[in-house]
C-alpha cells in the first residue's frame, strides 16, 4: 500500500521532467524541509531533469509556510510546477493566490490537517482523509524518499539511497518524529552510513575537531542536526541547503564551522530569552498556560525554549515575537495534549496555524493576542 497521491505526483513530475516545464521547489527552512527538497532536487537531476528555481521563505522576516513575499519574488517563473516540501497544508490563501499567478501546485507535507484542505492540484499528506497508509509518523524527508524510489526505479544505486537515507535520519530525529517501524529504519540505516557518508557537506563535520573524540555517532548527530538548525536564509536560500549541496569540501569545511559558531551563540540566546520568560512567570503562575512575547525576541528561537520552558513547567507554552501589526508563534504542549486542535477551537483569532499535535505554529493580529489567550485557556 502506498501513500494516497503519491504515485500521481510521481507521474506528473516524471511527464514535467519530459516536456522540460519549469519546476519550482518551495520547502521549509527547518532541518526536515530543506533535505526533503534536496533529495527531490537530486532525484530530478539523475533523471536529468532540471529545477527552475528553489525557495525557502525567512520564517523571521516573511513568516512561515507558502509566503506572498516568496509568490512574488517567483511570479516570473510562471507558468511553473510549484512543489510545496514540508509545508502547505494550512495555506488555503496562499494557494489560490499561486494557481492565479499560473503556478500548478502539489503539496507534500506530513503536518496536521486542518479543518479544509487547500485546492492543490495534487495534495500528499498522509494525515489526510482516505489515505490508508498504515504509518503516519514519517517526516516529509521520508515521504521525498519514498518518492524519490518510485521515480527512480532501478536508478536509485544502493550510493544514493544510502545517501538519502542519511538526509531521511537527520530530518526525523531533528523533527522528533516516533522512532518506531520505517522511521527505525530509516535512522538506524541512515546513522549507519554517516559516518562514511560521500556528501562533503556531511563529511566535514567528522573531519572538524569538535567531532574527532566523539565516537558515539548518535551524539555526533544531534550535534550535526544542532549546527544545521542554526541556518539563516541568503537570497531566498538557506545555509544549511547551500552546506549540504555544496561540492567543495574546502567551502564545504568553512561553512560548517560558521554553522557550529552560530549554534554556540544561538544556544546562548536560548538560555537569554528563558530567562527572560521565566521572570516573567513568577508573576503569573497560576494561570493554566504560559503566554509570552516580545519584539525583541527571534522567532527562530522560540520553538527550542517553547520546548524547554514547557518540559520544565508542563503547561501548554505559547512564545511569540510581536511585529507591528502582526505577531508569529511557536507552540509547545505537554505529552497528551494537542496544539493544533486546540488553536483550531481559537481559529477565528488566528490568520494561520498548524503543525505537529505537540509542536506547532501561529500567526495571529496582535489586537487578538488577549482574545486568542482567552479562548485557549476557556478550552482547555
Amino acid at each position: 500500500m502506498e501513500i494516497k497521491n503519491l504515485e500521481k505526483v510521481a507521474k506528473r513530475i516524471s511527464r514535467a521532467i519530459k516536456k522540460g516545464e519549469r519546476i519550482i521547489l518551495y520547502g521549509d527552512a527547518d532541518l526536515d524541509g530543506v533535505n526533503s527538497v534536496i533529495i527531490l532536487k537530486e532525484t530530478i537531476k539523475n533523471l536529468n531533469g532540471k529545477i527552475s528555481a528553489v525557495y525557502f521563505p525567512d520564517r523571521e522576516n516573511e513568516g512561515y509556510g507558502i509566503t506572498k513575499k516568496g509568490l512574488d519574488y517567483l511570479k516570473n517563473f510562471s507558468p511553473a510546477l510549484f512543489v510545496t516540501l514540508d509545508l502547505g497544508i494550512g495555506n488555503f490563501k496562499e494557494v489560490k493566490l499561486a494557481k492565479k499567478i499560473g503556478f500548478e501546485v502539489i503539496i507534500i507535507d506530513h503536518h496536521e490537517i486542518l479543518n479544509k484542505l487547500p485546492q492543490a492540484s495534487i495534495l500528499v499528506d498522509p494525515k489526510q482523509k482516505g489515505d490508508k497508509y498504515p504509518f503516519k509518523g514519517l517526516a516529509t524527508a521520508g515521504i521525498s524518499f519514498k518518492l524519490s524510489q518510485i521515480l527512480l526505479e532501478e536508478k536509485l544505486t544502493k550510493k544514493l539511497r544510502d545517501n538519502f537515507l542519511e538526509l531521511v535520519a537527520l530530518s526525523t530525529l531533528a523533527d522528533m518524529m516516533p522512532k518506531i517501524e520505517e522511521n527505525q529504519i530509516f535512522i538506524e540505516e541512515g546513522l549507519e552510513s554517516l559516518r562514511n557518508t560521500w556528501r562533503p557537506g556531511l563529511k566535514v563535520f567528522f573531519l572538524i575537531e569538535d567531532f574527532r573524540n566523539q565516537l558515539n555517532l548518535k551524539e555526533i548527530s544531534q550535534k550535526i542536526i544542532s549546527s544545521l538548525s542554526a541556518a539563516d536564509e541568503v537570497d531566498h536560500l538557506n545555509e544549511t541547503y547551500l552546506l549540504l549541496t555544496e561540492k567543495d569540501e574546502k567551502e564545504a569545511e568553512n561553512l560548517a564551522k560558521k554553522l557550529l559558531e552560530k549554534s554556540r551563540q544561538r544556544q546562548i540566546r536560548i538560555r537569554e530569552i528563558m530567562s527572560e520568560v521565566e521572570e516573567k512567570l513568577l508573576r503569573i503562575m497560576k494561570e493554566k498556560i504560559i503566554f509570552e512575547g516580545k519584539d525583541t525576541w527571534s522567532l527562530t528561537l522560540l520553538g527550542a525554549v517553547a520546548s524547554r520552558i514547557c518540559n520544565v513547567y508542563q503547561k501548554p507554552t505559547f512564545l511569540f515575537k510581536i511585529g507591528k501589526e502582526e505577531s508569529q508563534g511557536a507552540v509547545r504542549v505537554p505529552f497528551g495534549l494537542d496544539s493544533v486542535k486546540l488553536m483550531q477551537k481559537c481559529s477565528k483569532f488566528l490568520e494561520t496555524y498548524g503543525g505537529h499535535p505537540q509542536a506547532s505554529g501561529f500567526r495571529i493580529k496582535n489586537k487578538n493576542l488577549e482574545k486568542f489567550k482567552d479562548c485557549l485557556i476557556e478550552n482547555l
